[in-house]
């Protein structure tokens, strides 16, 4: 960033062909990677522009609570290629992610995540895995809408879009096809959440059926990660709603033998952005001793998406030759596998110093040139009949299940009737049992005879005004809607 204007600053490379990117140095460790980063690949060709913007800590300390200034989304939504390194988020007063808020401003939707394993050079316990986690980026618990609602509960908003999911699922069917991967699999718990996680899946095996050449499967989460820690080379790649992706591509770069070394692509219309995927690390800024290899290896995936698969490739067999000889950083180091120790600067020359050399044993790299980015378009679907069949009514109350149901079921109108309560999801009303632990947060659901009843919005407003005036106001509602004649809502928990 220009000190004098505020605006980003641009270093200009020679070439008719350069691709100017934007790049952030970050928080931490951050400038120290990114400096061997970008050492490197411009040392290896790399027809790049870099345009510096600021963003992380600084800013945010500056009362920005979103951690970037107006200038620095201007030069992104410019360029719309960024390398990023990590940043810091300042603990309390309620600052918001900067990499969340990057990836759904400009819908990021794949994160794309690479571990495979460099086994005998760095230690892992599965020497035969080489698995892709392809993550949904923008939505699930991550769109972040959360409330207090009483005394003793808050909620997390989960949310699950067919737009959302066939994107990145088509994305990813897309990527196995274009890098010559044999299998994809699904991880969700449709099990439990039948309407948010089923829907995933549902896609999924919708999707999968255009693509006969690609195995497919599916497995519940949580068997399914097990799975994948104890025996990863049985997974090519794994497609993953939000929060599952997160925590199991950390678990992938982890087994296949450091998150040090892997980087991430983050990937929408048009728009992409990589990074490393560890943080800021800002207990060893400025030692000379963070391992740089991944926001490198980020780089070299940068590098592919924007046609330079020829420096990428240069880029990305020097960084195995390095590795293979046992130059590591302290994260890697082993006095069995490694031969020398080496810092972030040394260790940026080093690869450089192997510049146009190849693997002897690691299997060498060779992407394509001039590629162009996957472009996925969504099918919009037919309209579905959409029908007003009841209301889920949220109340705070300390009374017991069966005071709270008989005083609600006074309030019922010939349309509306109370159908069950529950309490964190559990039916306690009617015929609920004492060893049912409640809170003070209880769900009522009020429901027509969908067979005979036609329900407008006006009847829900009148429950509601009369379960204000009788001391009972909701804080929190849905509608229940039936779509082509099959409930949009689920069942309660033992309903």
């Amino acid at each position: 960033m220009n000190s004098l204007t505020g605006r980003p600053s641009v270093e200009k490379n020679k070439g008719k062909d350069a691709k100017t990117i934007t790049v952030a140095y970050g928080d931490g460790i951050g400038p120290e990677i990114m400096e061997a980063t970008l050492k490197l690949i411009l040392a290896a060709g790399a027809r790049i522009n870099i345009e510096k913007i600021n963003i992380g800590e600084s800013v945010y300390l500056k009362g920005i609570t979103s951690g970037i200034e107006p200038s620095a989304w201007e030069s992104l939504q410019k360029n719309k290629v960024f390398l990023k390194a990590p940043i810091t988020t300042p603990q309390g007063g309620g600052y918001k992610s900067l990499n969340v808020t990057i990836r759904k401003t400009l819908g990021l939707f794949a994160n794309i995540r690479e571990s495979p394993s460099y086994y005998p050079f760095i230690e892992t316990k599965h020497p035969g895995m080489n698995i892709t986690i392809i993550r949904e980026n923008e939505e699930d618990l991550y769109g972040g809408i959360e409330h207090r609602q009483t005394e003793d509960v808050v909620q997390c908003l989960k949310l699950i879009s067919r737009p959302g999911t066939e994107r990145l699922i088509r994305y990813g069917f897309e990527y196995a096809k274009m890098h010559g991967r044999r299998k994809v699999t699904c991880f969700t718990k449709d099990n439990i959440m039948k309407m948010t996680d089923g829907l995933f899946h549902k896609i999924f095996d919708e999707i999968a059926s255009e693509y006969p050449e690609i195995e497919n499967e599916h497995w519940i989460v949580d068997i399914g990660a097990a799975k994948m820690a104890d025996k990863p080379e049985n997974f090519d790649v794994i497609i993953l709603p939000n929060l599952y992706g997160d925590i199991l591509s950390d678990v992938a770069a982890e087994i296949a033998g450091s998150v040090g070394v892997a980087g991430s692509a983050n990937i929408g219309d048009g728009f992409a952005m990589f990074e490393a995927i560890h943080g800021s690390a800002p207990r060893r800024a400025g030692q000379n001793v963070a391992n740089p290899s991944g926001l490198m290896l980020a780089a070299v995936q940068m590098l592919v998406y924007i046609g330079q698969g020829d420096v990428a490739s240069k880029v990305h067999n020097a960084w195995l030759k390095t590795i293979e000889e046992g130059i590591h950083t302290y994260d890697i180091y082993s006095p069995e596998r490694s031969k020398k120790k080496v810092g972030t600067v040394e260790f940026a020359e080093e690869v450089i110093m192997r510049l146009g050399k190849l693997p002897t044993y690691l299997k060498p790299v060779n992407y394509p040139v001039n590629t162009t980015p996957i472009e996925i378009k969504v099918k919009k679907g037919r309209k579905q009949e959409k029908r007003l069949v009841g209301i889920d009514v949220f109340v705070e109350s300390d009374m017991k299940a069966e005071e709270l149901g008989k005083k609600l079921e006074a309030l019922g109108s010939s349309k509306l009737k109370l159908l069950m309560i529950t309490n964190r999801g559990t039916k306690v009303y009617p015929n609920g049992i004492p060893e049912t632990f409640c809170v003070d947060h209880w769900r009522c659901r009020f429901q027509c005879d969908t067979d005979s009843t036609f329900l407008e919005h006006a009847d829900i407003i009148s429950l509601l005004s009369e379960m204000v005036r009788e001391g009972m106001p909701p804080i929190k509602t849905e509608n229940l809607y039936f779509f082509d004649g099959k409930p949009g809502f689920s069942l309660g928990q033992g309903q």
